[in-house]
């Protein structure tokens, strides 16, 4: 079999591929070099250099593999892979001890002034005064992600002295107290607190802008930002104001939102440290991703199963009948983390009815895949969602009943006090949401979700309709059930576009609400979604 290296390789990883395969190692091709190079080719190793666009995947007549030495997947169409047969897969971990070790030197480099101090005396100037650092010793340090780079700096900086908060709600509070980590439970508490905030995060929907101008008027100002994460989750607009009128003291950067960043205006602040995305730039990272790549080549070659594929299609062995199931279980789960209010340890899943005597293993990994989609940056299938799950404390429990009540087939997700139940109705197996804390009810799993829990009076229906309306939101499908009390009244909407979270905030005020939440859940097509996408 034929590997093509198209970018740059360590020569361990290289060396590893030539063990088993042929190799032709050709960094820098042009497109229609790429297209004429990949005819012939069983896998395709890649960094970040190197485009494999839907165009290019198609000319792969004898393409199986594409392999991604690093995470980041921005320059290899996943879906259009996944369409053509191609496993993508990545490799997560290599880069991890480099970029820890990164984020702690561009903090002491800020924290020392090294920067400017060296281009002084390299310019002939021996200067000591206006270069007075600080320690980190007895600062409090804010870890706003406590994923694997997160543990890890924060491991590194306690030997400094520091005290080590966090911001993380999906890490529960005993893997934190086992770090010697005190959690926080807002991203602004952070902020007040920190002497050093370092952003570990990764980009997303929910994260892009996350430290933003209100955030940062809230930071001390002696205060040191650091982000070698993911450009866009510091507002840099919001970055430079604060830099310069004085807000906080100091930022040191590893990414930007928009890259190069040549001619980024942060470049020409003095109270900065900046680096071209170097995080995984050392001779092991490398050596480590080269060697990873060559590893799942080799895996997916042989037809193995790859844990770091990203877009591996369901098992063909899942029965039909289970494989309708495996939607409704994703979403259940994804709706089961969305709305626990914290990190979820123990989850048990209940099969009931005919579901009871099959091999439910597939819909397991299904919840496990909901459950921790939104808790990563990486995408997550029924591959890689049991170690994902790992990395973040959660352990899934299943037991299978005969009896399902009302219904044919019942998957019901229990976390702590809260039990989320579903199933498929009608012959085009609609996805239905009949059970939410404890309360029955009977509701399409729309894409978009929003459930009200207050307290039981007339005419809030109304209320909450015209509050959607005003913000130009059309309901879709909307049932009203209650506790057993009959007390407290539950709501829950089908909306057809997102609920803002000012939109949400003012439904709340307006209803008098307990609780309001939003979830996303995805496109409702019936269908079992990409595991990819």
């Amino acid at each position: 079999m034929r590997v093509l290296v198209a970018d740059p390789l360590s020569s361990a990883g290289v060396d590893e591929l030539a063990e088993d395969f042929e190799v032709a190692v050709r960094p820098g091709m042009s497109r229609s070099e790429l297209i004429e190079t990949i005819r012939d080719v069983d896998a395709v190793v890649v960094r970040s250099s190197t485009t494999l666009d839907a165009g290019v995947l198609a000319a792969g007549d004898r393409l199986k593999v594409v392999a991604r030495a690093g995470i980041g997947l921005d320059n290899i169409d996943v879906d259009a892979a996944t369409a053509d047969g191609i496993i993508v897969c990545n490799a997560p971990r290599a880069n991890v001890v480099s970029a820890a070790e990164h984020t702690v030197a561009l903090l002491l480099a800020l924290a020392r002034d090294i920067p400017s101090a060296h281009t002084r005396l390299t310019d002939g100037r021996w200067e000591r005064d206006g270069h007075q650092g600080v320690e980190l010793h007895d600062k409090t340090l804010g870890v706003l992600g406590l994923g694997r780079v997160g543990q890890l700096v924060t491991q590194r900086l306690a030997a400094f002295g520091m005290r080590p908060h966090a911001y993380d709600p999906y890490l529960p509070p005993g893997r934190a107290a086992k770090l010697g980590v005190r959690l926080v439970d807002s991203v602004e508490a952070l902020c007040r607190i920190a002497d050093v905030l370092t952003v570990h995060l990764p980009r997303t929907p929910d994260t892009v802008g996350l430290i933003g101008a209100r955030q940062l008027e809230q930071m001390k100002s002696t205060a040191l930002l650091v982000n070698t994460a993911r450009g866009g989750i510091v507002d840099e607009d919001a970055l430079h104001a604060a830099l310069v009128e004085g807000t906080i003291a100091g930022a040191a950067l590893d990414v930007f939102d928009d890259e190069p960043a040549t001619h980024s205006p942060l470049l020409e602040l003095d109270n900065t440290v900046v680096t071209p995305h170097l995080g995984a730039s050392t001779v092991e990272a490398q050596d480590k991703a080269g060697l990873a790549a060559a590893e799942v080549v080799r895996t997916a070659l042989r037809g193995d199963l790859v844990p770091t594929a990203v877009n591996l299609p369901m098992n063909a062995a899942v029965p039909e009948r289970v494989a309708a199931y495996l939607p409704l279980a994703e979403r259940l789960g994804r709706l089961c983390t969305a709305l626990s209010g914290e990190p979820v340890t123990q989850a048990h899943v209940e099969y009931r009815g005919t579901l009871a005597t099959e091999n439910t293993d597939a819909l397991n990994l299904a919840v496990l895949r909901g459950m921790v989609a939104d808790t990563c940056e990486a995408p997550v299938n029924l591959v890689n969602a049991p170690w994902i799950a790992d990395d973040r404390g959660l352990e899934l429990t299943a037991t299978e009943h005969a009896d399902a009540g009302d219904h044919v087939c019942l998957v019901r997700v229990t976390a702590g006090s809260l039990t989320v139940a579903g199933t498929l109705m009608g012959a085009a197996g609609r996805q239905r949401l009949v059970e939410l804390w404890g309360a029955g009810l009977d509701i399409e799993l729309s894409e978009h979700l929003l459930c009200l829990r207050y307290t039981d009076r007339p005419g809030v229906a109304g209320l909450v309709g015209g509050e959607l309306g005003d913000a130009d939101i059309n309901v879709s499908s909307m049932q009203v059930t209650r506790d057993e009390q009959g007390d407290e009244a539950l709501m829950v909407l089908g909306v057809e576009s997102p609920v803002a979270d000012d939109v949400l905030a003012a439904l709340a005020i307006r209803v008098g609400a307990t609780r309001a939440d939003y979830v996303r859940l995805g496109a409702t097509d019936g269908e079992p979604a990409p595991v990819g996408s």
